[in-house]
């Protein structure tokens, strides 16, 4: 962040830094969403685990009501497991987002940041039978990454979590059958790089499905891509520097997410 920033958006005096850098990063993440065309009205969601105390279990995530862009660092939301807003709430949150995302920061081990998107071609992939086709640059570099869940309606029915958690399993890369597409991670440029792949991916199956019928990769084939891929090596920051690249271009065009 440049000393102007700084200077602009201080960071306010009731977050602790570490909060407050977490949330200048999830309302940047917002923005990089709706700049990417990610976006469904007011809907979808992506949350944070807040840093706090060993057994603290508190998220961040989207004030329901405001578009993507208007997302910043000082309004996103913070609640507990429970659905319980701590501190200062303008905006309610959408029940749909939390009770997925709610159940995964709990559950799954280091699913510090989870993110969910209805993007057109990620849906048009969810509602086919056989789901992702492991035919492209993108999906063969998901080997071994990829969970489906069944389309149980609208997330908002606490029953489904042990579904969902046995669905999931350790697979950071998730398609909601009928519904949508899902990714978490340790934090927002892992889930982010995740998320990005299985996009691709689906953006790439419409327009070869869209010509003919998909060539498919060979296992081993796969099994090497995704142990090149530069979005899961640490080395290339996990999607860390692509994430730092889009945070500049946001802050080029309107860096009123960091307020």
């Amino acid at each position: 962040m440049s000393q102007d920033h700084q200077r602009e958006f201080p960071s306010p005096d009731h977050f602790s830094p570490e909060e407050w850098a977490a949330r200048v990063q999830l309302a940047a993440c917002y923005r990089i969403f709706n700049h990417l065309g990610w976006t469904e009205l007011i809907y979808n969601h992506i949350s944070l685990r807040v840093p706090g105390p060993p057994g603290t279990k508190h998220f961040l995530i989207n004030p329901f009501g405001l578009h993507y862009s208007e997302v910043t660092a000082s309004n996103l939301l913070k609640i507990d497991l429970q659905g319980q807003i701590i501190g200062r709430a303008d905006w309610p949150f959408n029940p749909a987002g939390f009770t997925p995302h709610a159940t995964i920061h709990d559950s799954v081990p280091g699913a510090h940041c989870v993110m969910h998107t209805h993007t057109t071609a990620g849906m048009g992939v969810a509602c086919l039978e056989d789901g992702l086709s492991l035919s492209n640059f993108y999906s063969a570099q998901l080997h071994g990454k990829l969970a489906y869940h069944d389309f149980e309606g609208i997330t908002v029915h606490a029953d489904e979590g042990p579904r969902l958690l046995n669905s999931i399993g350790d697979k950071p890369a998730v398609i909601l059958r009928n519904h949508g597409l899902l990714a978490w991670g340790d934090g927002v440029p892992r889930a982010f790089a995740v998320l990005w792949l299985l996009q691709r991916a689906c953006e790439i199956q419409l327009a070869t499905q869209a010509m003919g019928q998909p060539r498919l990769i060979s296992e081993d084939i796969q099994r090497k891509c995704t142990a090149d891929s530069l979005q899961f090596n640490a080395k290339f920051g996990a999607g860390q520097d692509v994430f730092d690249a889009l945070t500049r271009q946001i802050d080029r065009v309107d860096p009123s997410y960091r307020s």
